[in-house]
């Protein structure tokens, strides 16, 4: 279908599809080096063995990825020539990943298999290189804040196996098993992978991947799939590609190649209850940075304080969105993505670039932190303060003044789960004021409008990556007991040591939060 010149958008439509078509010609020249140099390789081989698998992997470069791969090793080497390009393209420490690799995959495996062209064993080598090629890609080196944020040396390729298929059948198959295998005998540091655990998935595939994690590798990890699709479609996506979705990140939900999901940085809720307390100002600083919403030692019920915070919550968020379209149309004009954009359903027929919301879906999220410390010192507040009157806020909030030096006796009181109550030990008095957080902060964030440029939906991920530690750095004392400076909670775990009555206690009272409202959460547990 051709382009309408009468479009106001036509010469940017018409720019963007000529970089896709340079693009593609691009990754086409890029493979065809690699089978020259192969060619190349394989006339001055003198292993017969190795002279043919020479000659094979130019025959698979000269094929893929101008051709759509016909077997098992050629849609290997079209995905890493994929996965290579989008990630010259990009800064790797975008996420961008493979997806769902079982289920692409396994037609090829399993043709392949039928037709005597490949046995498990050899694809099993070929997926262990696959791994290799992965590890060895390191991520952009970070530095300044960005390297605090994300204090990491992955560029977060993870690899979805299980789940469901596009018809709602179980996704589990022979290739799973085989992939799991691989996991457990390489144990890289990338690619990551994610399993998609379904009420469809048979139970040996569930053993088989808690037998890998079990000696501490801390790969797989689980995530519940039928809760993904619930978020999906709530999200307003269509079954089939909710059924499609997966896994990325650490923890971020999203419509694979259909949806343009990013991330725009991190929220600090211990933060601004701080700042609150404060009337607006960075004790830190001395400067006022917030709003005035009144001297706390003036609140007469627990409800004053909640408001004061709400509100300060709001200005932050307004900051905060005003920036991200800022920044969102920065993107698009000065960071076009035209071979991402290929790869992503939609973009090509619109004519717009993956920055620019050529996406069938758009979404933009971001990422709260601190839920454990914000609950665990509402908590301590609405007990201590205005329940049962063993502190007053004026004691309190000179004890946060002073990092608790003086007021040893008050610290331990607010930091004993015995005295105060605390998240992550299935106590319905903390618990229901993180489920309170939690539904207000998804209400405040969805109720801005869609983002000028993308036209994307806000929302909300639960993920600190390491910037909790950051975060912990800039901010003060809390009424939970924590000290200026150490880190706050991280994901959606309870505040570091506070949970004292097991795992399943943990499990229980994160679980009723409703996290279906959310893009994803992370909790970790170290057994």
């Amino acid at each position: 279908e051709s382009l309408d010149p009468s479009d106001p958008e036509y010469y940017e439509k018409m720019e963007e599809l000529k970089a896709m078509d340079i693009v593609a010609d691009a990754i086409l020249i890029y493979a065809k080096r690699y089978a020259d140099k192969l060619e190349q390789m394989a006339e001055e081989e003198k292993d017969p063995e190795r002279k043919k698998e020479l000659e094979q992997m130019a025959e698979i470069c000269r094929w893929v990825p101008a051709h759509a791969p016909r077997t098992f090793w050629e849609a290997l080497q079209h995905y890493w020539f994929v996965h290579v390009g989008v990630t010259y393209e990009t800064n790797p420490w975008d996420s961008f990943n493979p997806g769902r690799i079982d289920q692409h995959l396994y037609p090829f495996y399993k043709r392949d298999i039928e037709e005597g062209r490949l046995t498990r064993e050899r694809a099993k080598e070929l997926l262990q290189a696959f791994w290799l090629k992965f590890n060895n890609q390191p991520a952009v080196p970070k530095v300044g804040v960005t390297a605090e944020e994300s204090f990491t040396y992955n560029d977060f390729s993870k690899l979805n196996l299980g789940g469901l298929t596009k018809d709602g059948k179980d996704g589990v198959n022979e290739l799973s098993y085989l992939i799991l295998e691989v996991l457990d005998e390489m144990r890289t540091l990338q690619p990551n992978t994610a399993v998609l655990v379904s009420e469809k998935n048979p139970d040996s595939f569930l053993i088989k991947a808690l037998k890998v994690v079990g000696p501490g590798f801390g790969e797989p990890p689980f995530f519940n799939f039928d809760g993904v699709i619930v978020k999906m479609l709530r999200q307003g996506k269509s079954l089939e590609d909710a059924r499609t979705s997966g896994v990325s990140g650490c923890v971020e939900s999203g419509s694979f190649g259909k949806e343009c999901y990013i991330l725009t940085g991190y929220f600090n809720l211990p933060k601004i209850l701080e700042i609150t307390l404060n009337n607006g100002v960075d004790p830190r600083t001395g400067k006022k940075i917030g709003l005035e919403t009144g001297d706390p030692r003036e609140f007469k019920s627990f409800e004053d304080l909640w408001n004061a915070f709400i509100k300060q919550v709001k200005y932050f968020l307004d900051i905060k969105m005003k920036g991200n379209d800022i920044i969102e149309a920065l993107y698009a004009k000065y960071l076009p993505v035209p071979f991402l954009s290929l790869w992503i359903d939609d973009c090509v027929e619109r004519a717009k670039d993956y920055n620019a919301g050529g996406a069938r879906y758009n979404t933009q999220y971001i990422q709260v932190v601190g839920l454990g410390t914000i609950t665990d010192s509402l908590a301590a507040i609405k007990y201590h303060v205005f329940e049962k009157g063993t502190i007053s806020m004026s004691e309190l909030l000179d004890a946060l003044s002073k990092n608790f030096e003086g007021y040893e006796f008050l610290r331990e009181i607010l930091r004993n789960p015995d005295k105060t109550p605390k998240f992550g030990n299935d106590n319905d008095y903390a618990d229901s004021i993180a489920e309170e957080v939690v539904d207000k902060i998804v209400e405040l964030i969805e109720s801005y409008p869609r983002s000028p440029v993308r036209k994307a939906s806000r929302r909300v991920y639960f993920l600190p990556t390491t910037v909790h530690v950051y975060f912990g750095k800039v901010t003060g004392a809390t009424p939970d007991g924590r000290v200026a400076g150490f880190p706050v909670s991280e994901g959606v775990s309870p505040v570091q040591g506070m949970d004292r009555r097991g795992i399943a206690a943990v499990f229980r009272s994160v679980a009723k939060c409703d996290w279906d409202k959310t893009g994803g959460a992370l909790l970790n547990q170290k057994l």
